[in-house]
């Protein structure tokens, strides 16, 4: 059977349950390890106990959760327009589709890097730096960011165009072998018995991690480019309007509400420095390991939006809806028992990474406020991916203005006034209950009127 067959089978044959399995388990896989590296660099920080160091990673991560905005611009943009291509038996807009995402992903990170240089002591005053902690936080942004924006937008980007084709393993190898790289690096890097660069070591391991990734993803297509429609070829570079479209229409509104969640982490490390840095470094341990329940809902659902883009292009609602609703059965199944555990060990959590009772109380304090709001945050999740696999981006753009626009940021200021400092773990919340009833309710809207075109479509 080749790589063709194999790719039809998956999408349009195989049992639901196994299909959605083999693509979402790799992903979320994935996204685990790579919170797992992230949490790596606070914890191996942490062993300093030093909190200035610590809450260095935590005042940069705006500006790597900003690589985001392009990931998801040419990485969810691009492997949605491949994946309902795919859809359609339309294979040479696959490998444009690809191309184009590639090269203009390479151009923004380029870009971001020289923004982030010209503009660095603005950038630190932004991001909430005081005199004791900007030089740290200087150092772990020069190789994260000035010299590592490349490579760690490029691993993800092509992450999203391999899993697009249903390659979610290869996809899920490259991602974590950087991880894991990064893991073993970091002590190396950060610890006094090694070279005891502290925060900026995080960031060099962090950089030669996503280096080591990017070879794997080059590598991968290189071995494979007589079986694979994703395509680096420069000669497949177009912007052709309806590609330039069809991944902009997708990628624009999931680039904007990743800025949007930057801005609202910017706003939140900024209410939390002015309480001071042991805050700060609490702050940041309670976000690390919230991302743990979060990358779940965020894995899953990225694992399966080829295979919903796949058959809602192809015309099989039906297999597109059990596909989710399948999902939806498992990842809120798994993250109760995730919050579950989480919200009565919080201090013991929290501990793992700081031995410093103040840090301690704060940490776990945040950690149950943003417990309570992750299963409505999994159902908002999932909604929005549903939308970026159809190319409905509007649906998600509105979704993210109201999240953070409307709800989330405006309760920040107003949970701190009330409850300073505590209340501003729980503006999340706030936010996620009524979009998770939004989601529903937008969902069965989208279904009935697929169920009405198909309906129509057998009478005629």
């Amino acid at each position: 059977m080749n790589a063709l067959q194999d790719k039809v089978e998956l999408f349009e044959t195989m049992p639901v349950p196994k299909a959605v399995l083999k693509l979402a388990i790799p992903t979320i896989l994935s996204s685990l390890v790579m919170v797992i590296y992230n949490m790596a660099d606070t914890y191996f920080v942490g062993m300093l106990n030093n909190s200035v160091q610590n809450a260095a990673v935590t005042l940069s991560a705006p500006v790597l959760l900003a690589f985001n905005a392009v990931n998801n611009l040419f990485g969810v943009g691009s492997s949605s327009m491949m994946s309902r291509a795919l859809g359609r038996k339309d294979y040479d807009t696959v490998k444009r589709s690809s191309a184009f995402g590639f090269y203009c992903a390479l151009f923004f990170a380029l870009f971001f890097s020289f923004m982030c240089l010209v503009f660095n002591d603005g950038l630190l005053m932004m991001l909430g730096c005081d005199v004791s902690t900007t030089e740290a936080t200087r150092g772990y942004l020069r190789w994260t960011v000035i010299f590592g924006a490349p490579p760690a937008i490029l691993n993800v980007v092509m992450a999203y165009l391999v899993r697009s084709e249903g390659s979610a393993m290869h996809a899920s190898i490259g991602t974590m072998s950087g991880c894991l790289l990064n893991i073993v690096l970091d002590p190396i890097f950060i610890l006094p018995w090694g070279f005891g660069m502290g925060a900026e070591g995080a960031g060099l391991a962090t950089f030669i991690s996503n280096v080591f990734a990017c070879l794997y993803f080059f590598t991968l297509l290189f071995v494979r480019r007589g079986n694979t429609f994703v395509s680096v070829n420069p000669a497949y570079f177009t912007l052709r309007r309806f590609i330039v479209f069809g991944v902009c229409a997708v990628g624009i509104p999931a680039s904007i509400q990743n800025l949007l969640n930057v801005t609202g982490m910017t706003i939140l490390n900024n209410f939390t420095s002015s309480y001071g840095a042991d805050c700060v470094a609490a702050m940041g341990i309670a976000q690390r390991l919230n991302q743990v329940v979060t990358q779940v809902a965020m894995g899953s659902g990225q694992g399966i939006m080829p295979l919903i883009s796949y058959n809602y292009a192809s015309g099989n609602s039906r297999r597109m809806k059990d596909a989710l609703f399948f999902t939806a059965k498992c990842e809120l199944a798994l993250v109760a028992v995730m919050v579950t555990i989480y919200y009565p060990w919080a201090e013991v959590l929290v501990g793992v990474f700081m031995k410093n009772s103040i840090i301690i109380d704060y940490g776990a304090a945040f950690l149950r406020g943003f417990c309570i709001a992750i299963p409505f945050l999994c159902t908002d999740f999932l909604a929005v991916g549903v939308f970026q696999a159809i190319g409905m981006g509007k649906y998600s753009l509105i979704f993210a203005v109201t999240r953070k626009i409307l709800l989330e940021i405006p309760a920040l200021f107003i949970l701190n006034r009330l409850f300073p400092l505590y209340g501003l773990a729980y503006a999340q919340l706030c936010a996620e209950v009524v979009l998770a009833a939004a989601a529903v309710f937008e969902l069965r809207r989208i279904f009935r009127r697929i169920d009405r075109k198909r309906t129509a479509a057998e009478k005629t």
